[in-house]
């Protein structure tokens, strides 16, 4: 046989792979026998390796090759002979496809059989590593092959019994060292230490046998049930041996406490060994019982004592911040060390103790303190940690009766002190609303309590309130306030209507208000018209277009007037038959509008009777069916004087012009013989006099000299008055609102009142027709709620 070309050898290599590609044997083959024997290829898996193992033999039980499917030709002899001369011939003509030959397995019908003490041998190299570890020591065996033994055995079904065996000898190893720790250092933070190294060689040792036993922990535990896992099972043999050495525990525990408490002194502490050791607790599930329950009996016992120490010792805002401070103190130990869950119960006993337990004592001793001294801050904290504790009913009640108490000395004061009641009612309620929206978050109870405590309080005095708030608002909008631009006057307005929204006696306020201005119009002492607009516009909104219809009819009044008179200077009434010299402006006024004012005679010097006659006659051809009525207490005038040390005008009323015009034909008169001349009223004439000749302005002397006016008192023109102004303003004498005054507006008022009780009554009755008694008094009350809460007092009277 020739050597085989590098061709051939090429073809032989690939023939040599294939099953049978090819029906040409390769050139190095012997010729097979014409019936070959069939060759067979068994196939075995060996229990330790993942391999498989090919041993030649013929034993049936083999994975065979059917030799039917190796496509052995029986001319195959006849090939070697013809190989040379049709070498060429096949490179040139390419061979027919041959059809796919089946491969045939036989599976082998023996069992693989386990080595004798399979079991026993592996379990001891797993109990020497599992020694190894839990002694700190190394182990000749390598980690890949325990894990493969631990494998070997769970696929021989011996996961049980090796489950049992590692946790019998974890048991062991972990009672020794519990018991290790018995009797150990009487200094608690060195035993604590201890303890934790204790529990991080168990989490280790635990790690790495799982590790080891991974393949257990995946099959037999997942597959068996009531079975822990491996790192479970380390744990309930660490909490079972922890419980049979109560010493242990006890020790423990008492450290733990005694490390917090510490802290809570001021102490500095290993908060990373706190936060171990608890979380120890918390993954053997004993932290509940074994740790918090103590705990939280000692925080009770430590901020008991602690608050009423700090309670006796330390003033209200310190020890609010103190309570604070601890509070942040326990938030930031359960975010550092302590269980999440503790945190509720840990916070609502420290509250409890340094707040509930001590709340009648914070309002007794520092509240009013704080709200005198306009605290913001304090009462802030004050607020925030009682509403932690469901404490703000009493904050609030505290609020209401501080505001009563102090309400009622500004309300209650001295007489002498009344012109200061609206600045300091005011001035308290601003207080007020600054700490209700600053310190108490504009709570809505709040609010309503502030309302509340303000109407009763403004109202302990029934009509005195109303008529102090009248006259601040005369004062305010009177000409000669300086320094007051219009926006604070506007905001000036708003704040009093703040007060006169909790006035009961609303009707009693009108009634003085309605005097008073009817005095700054008619006088011309108004410091803006737009001012004035502006507060009658806001009374307007708060109470309706009823309740200011009469103030609005006396702007109509003055506007109408002014009118009237620019009518009468074009007249020819006023241009032919006017006496010269004299310039005059009356106002008309319509009765239902402006306060009643008591008639006062007076005769009048001849020039202003032909001026009134002149005027009246003009109005009554232009307004037919009215009558006019002078009213002479309300008359102001503007004379010239000439004094012997200079001219000068003087601005004084109706009543002084009449008595200084008597002087123009005489130098001296008696008291009688003035009164006899003028016709003013007793009463009226002395203090006219008196303004005269008494006050800062002497136009007149008085014979003899003093301050009040006698009936045998003479008066003589002052012929030595200088003044440095030209024009001077002669004040007349103004009388107190004196206690008449007051109770005829007063009486006015409730005559009014009585007058809407009746026509409630009779509004009722057309509706019902037949009524009872009790009845009706209740809708009576309920109509009178409408207008004004003082009608009333008028119904209980009208009742009874």
């Amino acid at each position: 046989m020739s050597p085989p070309t590098k061709r051939s050898l090429s073809n032989a290599s690939s023939n040599a792979t294939a099953s049978s590609s090819s029906s040409s044997p390769p050139p190095h083959f012997q010729p097979p026998m014409k019936k070959a024997k069939s060759q067979a290829v068994a196939c075995s898996l060996d229990p330790n390796k993942s391999g498989l193992h090919n041993h030649h033999n013929q034993d049936d039980n083999d994975v065979v090759f059917d030799p039917s499917s190796m496509a052995l030709d029986d001319d195959s002899k006849s090939d070697d002979a013809r190989a040379p001369a049709t070498a060429n011939l096949s490179r040139k003509k390419a061979t027919p496809p041959q059809p796919a030959k089946k491969l045939v397995i036989k599976l082998v019908k023996a069992k693989p059989t386990l080595p004798t003490n399979f079991e026993e041998d592996t379990w001891a190299k797993l109990k020497s590593a599992i020694n190894a570890i839990f002694l700190k020591q190394p182990d000749s065996c390598d980690l890949e092959k325990l894990y493969q033994a631990v494998n070997n055995l769970c696929l021989h079904k011996m996961g049980g019994s090796l489950y049992q065996r590692i946790e019998k000898e974890c048991e062991e190893h972990i009672s020794v060292a519990l018991r290790s720790l018995v009797g150990q250092s009487p200094d608690l933070v060195v035993f604590l230490s201890l303890v934790e190294k204790c529990w991080q060689d168990l989490c280790d040792q635990m790690l790495m046998i799982r590790g080891i036993a991974l393949y257990l922990d995946r099959t037999y535990v997942k597959q068996t049930p009531n079975v822990r896992s491996l790192w479970d099972m380390g744990l309930q043999l660490f909490r079972k041996h922890l419980s049979l050495s109560p010493e242990v525990e006890h020790k423990t525990v008492t450290g733990l406490l005694r490390m917090i408490e510490s802290e809570r002194l001021g102490e500095a502490v290993d908060r990373t060994l706190l936060n171990h050791l608890l979380k120890m607790f918390t993954a053997l599930g004993i932290y509940s019982e074994s740790f918090e329950k103590p705990f939280l009996e000692c925080t009770s016992e430590f901020y008991a004592a602690e608050g009423m120490k700090f309670m006796q010792e330390s003033d209200v805002p310190d020890y609010l911040k103190h309570v604070e401070m601890r509070l942040h103190e326990e938030h930031e130990r359960c975010v550092l060390y302590l269980d999440a869950l503790t945190r509720k119960p840990l916070i609502a006993m420290a509250e409890r103790q340094l707040l509930e337990r001590h709340i009648l004592a914070i309002l007794e001793k520092g509240f009013m303190m704080l709200m005198d001294g306009h605290r913001i801050e304090d009462l802030q904290r004050m607020y925030s940690l009682f509403s932690r504790v469901n404490a703000l009913e009493s904050l609030r009640q505290a609020l209401s009766s501080y505001i009563r108490r102090t309400g009622q000395g500004i309300v209650m004061d001295e007489e002498e002190k009344d012109k200061d009641m609206v600045p300091s009612l005011l001035e308290f309620k601003a207080l007020l609303d600054s700490i209700l929206e600053e310190s108490f978050s504009k709570n809505e109870a709040f609010c309503n309590t502030l309302k509340d405590a303000f109407e009763h309080l403004i109202n302990l005095r029934q009509n005195r309130p109303a008529e102090l708030i009248a006259k601040f608002l005369d004062e305010k909008l009177r000409a000669g306030n300086k320094g007051t631009s219009e926006e604070e006057l506007e905001g000036t307005l708003d704040k009093v209507l703040v007060l006169f929204r909790f006035i009961q006696g609303k009707d009693v306020f009108e009634a003085f208000y309605k005097k008073d201005l009817a005095k700054r119009l008619l006088l011309g002492k108004s410091a803006s018209i737009d001012a004035e607009k502006s507060m009658i516009s806001k009374l307007k909104t708060e109470c309706g277009s009823q309740f200011t219809n009469k103030l609005e009819g006396m702007f109509k009044d003055i506007e109408l007037s002014k009118e009237i008179n620019e009518s009468f200077k074009q007249s020819s009434q006023a241009r032919t038959k006017l006496p010269s010299g004299i310039e005059m402006s009356v106002h008309v006024l319509t009765t239902g509008y402006w306060p009643t004012y008591p008639p006062m005679d007076v005769r009048l010097p001849h020039e202003l009777n032909v001026y009134q006659d002149i005027f009246k006659e003009f109005y009554l051809s232009k307004y037919s069916g009215r009558r006019l009525m002078w009213q002479n207490s309300l008359g102001h005038c503007v004379l010239k004087a000439d004094f012997p040390k200079g001219k000068k005008e003087l601005a004084v009323s109706l009543f002084q012009t009449v008595v200084l015009m008597l002087f123009n034909d005489a130098q001296k008169l008696s008291f009688q013989d003035i009164k006899d001349s003028t016709g003013i009223e007793d009463k009226e004439l002395r203090r006219t006099l008196q303004s005269l000749a008494c006050g800062k302005v002497r136009v007149l002397q008085k014979l003899p000299k003093g301050r009040d006016v006698e009936d045998d008192d003479s008066f003589i023109f002052n012929e030595g008055f200088t003044a440095p102004l030209y024009r001077i303003k002669v004040n007349a004498i103004q009388m107190k609102e004196t206690v008449e005054e007051n109770t005829s507006t007063t009486e006015r008022v409730f005559q009014d009142r009585q007058y809407q009780v009746d026509a409630a009554i009779v509004r009722i009755m057309k509706t019902r027709k037949v009524l009872s008694h009790t009845l009706l008094i209740t809708e009576l009350f309920q109509q009178g709620d409408q207008r004004d809460n003082m009608i009333s007092s008028c119904i209980s009277t009208y009742s009874c």
